[in-house]
């Protein structure tokens, strides 16, 4: 005769045998194969690739470091709200939020986030673009102060261009003795000298010259020639100049065709002359060679679709952090530098694509 507790333990041991049964017989879960996407798309070679994307130090890995402070929680899974202006330094993003009015930075190698959130003389307002010196120096174009902020490689507070309405800066770009400002106020192109911060002249350089006038400056970038790009919001196309202020062609027009703009913005250069352009409205980065012919675009507007942007802002190159994102390139391609592109809306507020070498 069976006792109480022997009758117990037959309908364990008979689920037992019952789990084992059915874990044999199940089928072992497949990984589902990766997928990537190019520019152009088969079955042209591709030139572009689009790589990964974060909008939070939760897209990192790890959550950052600020909400875990304030709110002891993880960070929401869009910490971003509405980034305009990023720079690439030593492993580290550092992207302008408009509506936080701060710069995020992202630390690729430690997978965290943090805030600059500069106090007292400091304080930003509404920063929209920064540039970083090789010296680690942070150049802050904020259009709600109407200056460019300046500080050290650890954030201390230095200096300011401008004064109160004297100017809307949208951008600044740094260079060994000078600093180049995008004065939407203005109209023009501010040149200041790096070391005294004093104002040595404006781009156009005649403000009555039909070539080469600027109407909204917004974006700028120099390239390894001497070469000033100035993307113009009001004029639908991209100027250039030299470094003294001399013009010397456009790019693009006003239109919705490949080679022109509808809201041209953020311009970057590579180290062979290859202009990037970003089109705010029809959301893409057209590529365009020394001579302002295009070459091709990338980016793909639509709802969920890998690599695409939404109300784009800045591009930026860099080949500095290639080694940081090796691991998504797809095989059989080499990465030779990254395209950094912001987008203000959508969930994919910070694209990094890879430009690959020719086979």
């Amino acid at each position: 005769m069976k006792t109480i507790t022997q009758w117990r333990y037959i309908p364990i041991i008979g689920f037992g045998v019952l789990l084992g049964l059915l874990s044999g017989c199940a089928t072992p879960t497949k990984t589902p194969p990766k997928t990537y996407t190019f520019f152009p798309p088969s079955p042209d070679e591709p030139r572009v690739q689009f790589l990964t994307s974060f909008s939070a130090g939760s897209d990192l890995g790890k959550s950052s470091s600020f909400a875990d402070f304030i709110t002891g929680k993880p960070a929401a899974p869009n910490s971003l709200v509405k980034p305009y202006g990023l720079a690439i330094k030593d492993g580290k993003i550092f992207v302008c939020d408009t509506v936080a009015n701060a710069v995020e930075i992202f630390d690729l190698a430690k997978k965290r986030t943090s805030y600059f959130m500069p106090r007292g003389e400091g304080r930003l307002l509404m920063p929209i673009n920064i540039s970083i010196d090789a010296d680690g120096s942070r150049y802050v174009a904020d259009t709600g102060r109407g200056q460019v902020v300046i500080y050290d490689k650890d954030g201390n507070y230095l200096a300011a261009l401008g004064t109160k309405d004297e100017m809307k800066p949208c951008d600044v770009a740094v260079t060994a003795d000078r600093l180049y400002v995008a004065d939407l106020k203005g109209h023009c192109v501010r040149v200041y000298d790096k070391a005294a911060q004093k104002l040595l002249f404006t781009i156009p350089r005649d403000p009555k010259a039909k070539e080469g006038k600027l109407y909204s400056p917004t974006n700028l970038a120099v390239d390894k020639q001497g070469r000033l790009l100035v993307s113009d919001l009001g004029a639908f196309s991209v100027q250039v100049y030299d470094l003294d202020g001399k013009y010397l062609r456009t790019i693009g027009q006003h239109g919705l065709a490949p080679g022109s703009f509808a809201r041209p913005k953020g311009v970057a250069v590579d180290r062979t002359g290859l202009e990037y352009v970003v089109d705010a409205a029809t959301q893409v980065v057209q590529i365009f060679d020394a001579e302002g012919r295009l070459l091709l675009y990338f980016g793909q507007p639509g709802a969920s679709l890998r690599g695409e942007l939404s109300l784009p802002a800045v591009v930026k190159v860099d080949y500095d952090n290639v080694g940081l994102f090796q691991n998504y390139v797809a095989p059989g391609h080499q990465c030779e530098y990254l395209i950094l592109v912001t987008s203000q809306f959508g969930s994919q507020k910070v694209n990094v694509y890879g430009f690959l070498k020719n086979p």
